[in-house]
């Protein structure tokens, strides 16, 4: 179980901590015309390693939600869902670049998520 959870909080520490890292470093110093072209690059680089790290998330959530009992539970459903939504709005993200908004949707999911996770291990 050890692993498990290693692995789930690594995946997450991708996913939001390249997120944050994104937002508070890569973004401002990227807002040129001329930086668009790499910026896009790295953007669609992470956006791909956010989708593999979903998928580590929910190949090790699963037996860890089973592992604690945590099916029935509330805050796994809403944080299940929010998953999905994130999941959703990074491949539409991908797909267009431009809607700036769903860079606010997704970061704003994923800062729940963490905190439902963290509702969830305690």
């Amino acid at each position: 179980m050890t692993a498990l959870r290693y692995l789930h909080l690594l995946a997450m520490a991708f996913f939001v901590g390249g997120q944050l890292m994104l937002v508070a470093a890569v973004l401002p110093s990227l807002r040129t015309e001329a930086a668009r072209p790499q910026l896009r690059a790295i953007a669609r680089r992470f956006g791909w390693g956010t989708l593999i790290a979903i998928a580590i998330l929910v190949a090790t959530g699963i037996p860890l939600a089973s592992e604690f009992g945590r099916w029935s539970d509330g805050v796994l459903h809403a944080k299940l869902a929010l998953v999905a939504a994130v999941a959703g709005l990074t491949v539409w993200h991908m797909r267009r670049p431009g809607l700036h908004a769903l860079e606010a949707a997704v970061f704003v999911g994923s800062l729940a998520i963490v905190w439902l996770g963290v509702s969830l291990a305690h």
